[in-house]
């Protein structure tokens, strides 16, 4: 009964959805109170339905319900409770599955808090998420039902894929998810902008903090997704360019650009059109994503099976969601006001440069990651495009990015003045170049990592530069309110990450090793001492673990156990073990013994030492913390007229967010 349960549940969601899109828009359009007031209790019962479904599909993974064909394709007896959790998500169906619930969260989340909007403006908000939500609803029902059943049932089910038991895969895909999926409410308040006409700066502060949440969830988890390719897949890396990672990282680029965006719209009304391009572009992407992740016409790792009508019908819609909107986008683009004019030399300058430039690499990004398909379309052959290409083109875009930085705070809308830029710029140049000497110490002559260096200390000086100027020239309670905190942490995210990202690659030493039980090899100063493989049980799961020794002038550092397991699916997954430091980290990955009748013979094994490469995530997490901070200023929850005053040039300028006070 459990999955007919589902299945009414899903019905009954559309139908509401279906309620929610249409009589909504109907109401705004005449006027009629009674239709705008039934957006949101048609999104609370949605939200329930949706949420009852999903709890029906995990209740028949954790009981084990093999009649449900989902069940059966994706758990077996021997797979642990937490990893059945997890396979509520880890193929199609479920993931779909999740992605509905949590826009459903969105969408009454935004329906709780958006009292204070204007009732025809809220409507018109909550019908487009209301009909987003049809599309993907009738999807789900019409293509990749969860809840189909099994006749005969089987004894037992499939195995999860073992890549994706791992602990990250327990909370990677919602966040991710929330970040993809958020952005379905930046496009909801332009498109709901356009419909209505009112395209001043009012409804650019109410969307304001719900793109920020969406833009830190979905740094959130881009962040969680590079920690899981690096620890589970056993190649040491954290980025590889793959087409699924670039479906989730096109949105962000674009998002980053999009918060920018929003803030000179809200400060100066400029950028109107641009602001609006930009939120439906960032939902497009997370459309486009979609599709390639689930058409089957991308291959990845992280990519689920292929199915013709999946993707022909995610294309339909892609077509329609982009179409129309850009459609509408194209009709009122020319009624929408520039305005106030400003410098060559000032804040909306350098936000119109950075938009620019983050605009330029998501296209970049979207081109390397299509061109194989519009090669092959065209018969031009098997084309790959790989770390080459991004690598290069892609830090040329950035670099100008990150060296304008620091002199965001010190812009001023309209017009900025020079003495304060220079004098910003000979400080951090000072602290640039210092660091980079003393990193040339350390570095070995390793140009990426000394440049690496350098430009951290950068963007760190700019940031804390501003820090010490606001602590002299605010008062107490004004100095650092929400928007600014968050802008400072964001920039200092960007700085450890840069660091991070070039020292790591550069400095990093890789090296594959034959060793016998006893045998040492050397690398970084590091001595690993192989003492052996033995045979070790898991749940679902058997393994050949290694044993290695980490000593460091005669000092033991760690004892790391690699495995290499063999599931009952007859899969094999290599699982690293990692000593993980602040400035280092030491991997070892188990590779094949020489001998497969006699494992405690010969074994290769490859041995990484990664300086600096938590970092990374470091600098990630920080930017997300960046983003939630900004989202808490208080000035975003309160009521705002339909022309809120323009800000007034002598405002400080942020990056990351703009701050309302004087």
């Amino acid at each position: 009964m459990t999955p007919e349960l589902g299945q009414i549940a899903l019905i009954l969601a559309l139908l509401l959805s279906l309620a929610q899109g249409v009589l909504p828009l109907i109401g705004a359009w005449r006027g009629n109170t009674a239709l705008m007031g039934v957006a949101r209790p048609a999104a609370a019962g949605q939200a329930v339905f949706v949420w009852m479904a999903f709890g029906l599909l995990a209740w028949s993974l954790l009981s084990l319900d093999f009649s449900v064909g989902y069940v059966a394709a994706n758990a077996n007896i021997a797979l642990p409770w937490y990893y059945r959790v997890a396979a509520v998500w880890g193929a199609h169906e479920g993931s779909l599955l999740l992605w509905i619930a949590i826009l459903a969260t969105w969408t009454v989340l935004l329906a709780a808090f958006s009292r204070h909007l204007p009732q025809h403006f809220a409507a018109r908000v909550l019908a487009i998420l209301g009909l987003v939500s049809v599309g993907f609803l009738a999807f789900i029902l019409l293509t990749s039902n969860p809840f189909g059943r099994l006749s005969p049932i089987p004894l037992d089910g499939n195995e999860l894929n073992p890549v994706l038991q791992d602990p990250g895969m327990t909370f990677h895909p919602p966040v991710l998810y929330t970040g993809y999926v958020g952005f379905s409410v930046a496009f909801a308040f332009a498109v709901a902008a356009l419909l209505g006409g009112e395209l001043e700066q009012a409804w650019v502060r109410w969307a304001r903090p719900w793109t920020n949440v969406a833009w830190a969830c979905l740094t959130a988890g881009i962040v969680a997704g590079s920690w899981w390719a690096y620890a589970e897949l056993g190649w040491g890396g954290w980025w590889f360019w793959d087409p699924v990672e670039n479906a989730s990282f096109m949105p962000w680029l674009v998002g980053t650009a999009l918060i920018h965006s929003q803030a000179v719209t809200e400060k100066r009304g400029s950028l109107r059109a641009w602001t609006i391009l930009l939120s439906i572009l960032a939902f497009s992407l997370s459309l486009l994503g979609t599709f390639l992740v689930r058409s089957g016409v991308l291959t990845s790792v992280h990519a689920f099976a292929a199915d013709p009508r999946r993707g022909l019908y995610i294309l339909i819609f892609l077509v329609a969601v982009v179409g129309g909107s850009l459609l509408l986008y194209a009709l009122r683009a020319p009624k929408i006001a520039s305005g106030k004019p400003f410098a060559a030399a000032s804040r909306e300058t350098g936000i119109l440069i950075g938009n620019l430039l983050l605009t330029v690499a998501a296209a970049m990004v979207l081109l390397g990651t299509l061109f194989p398909l519009i090669a092959d379309a065209f018969a031009l052959g098997k084309v790959s495009v790989g770390p080459p290409y991004f690598g290069l083109l892609f830090p040329l875009l950035m670099l100008p990015v990150v060296l304008l930085l620091p002199f965001g705070p010190y812009l001023r809308w309209g017009k900025a003045e020079a003495a304060p830029l220079k004098a910003l710029g000979t400080r951090a140049g000072i602290a640039a170049i210092a660091c980079a000497l003393v990193g040339s110490v350390f570095a070995d002559g390793q140009a990426k990592a000394i440049a690496g260096m350098g430009v951290a200390a950068w963007v760190a000086a700019g940031a804390a530069l501003y820090v010490v100027k606001r602590w002299r020239d605010m008062p107490r309670g004004r100095r650092f309110p929400a928007e600014m905190a968050g802008m400072l942490i964001a920039h200092a995210g960007v700085a450890v990450f840069v660091a991070g990202v070039l020292v790591s690659e550069s400095l990093s030493v890789e090296r594959d090793v034959r060793l016998s039980p006893g045998q040492s090899a050397q690398i970084a100063g590091y001595s690993f001492r192989f003492d052996g493989v033995q045979l070790v049980d898991g749940p679902n799961w058997k393994a050949e673990q290694g044993s290695v020794q980490v000593s460091r002038d005669g000092q033991v550092v760690a004892q790391l156990h690699p495995q290499k397991r063999l599931y009952s699916s007859e899969r094999i997954q290599t699982e690293s073990a990692i000593d993980p430091g602040i400035t280092r980290d030491l991997y070892v990955a188990l590779g094949e013994p020489l001998d497969d009748e006699h494992i405690e013979n010969d074994w290769t094994l490859r041995l990484y030492y990664k300086p600096f490469i938590r970092w990374i995530w470091a600098g990630g997490l920080l930017m997300m913390l960046g983003g939630f901070v900004s989202a808490c200023a208080r000035r975003f929850r309160a009521p705002v007229t339909a022309h809120p005053l323009a800000a007034s040039p002598a405002q400080p300028a942020l990056v990351i967010a703009q701050e309302s006070h004087p």
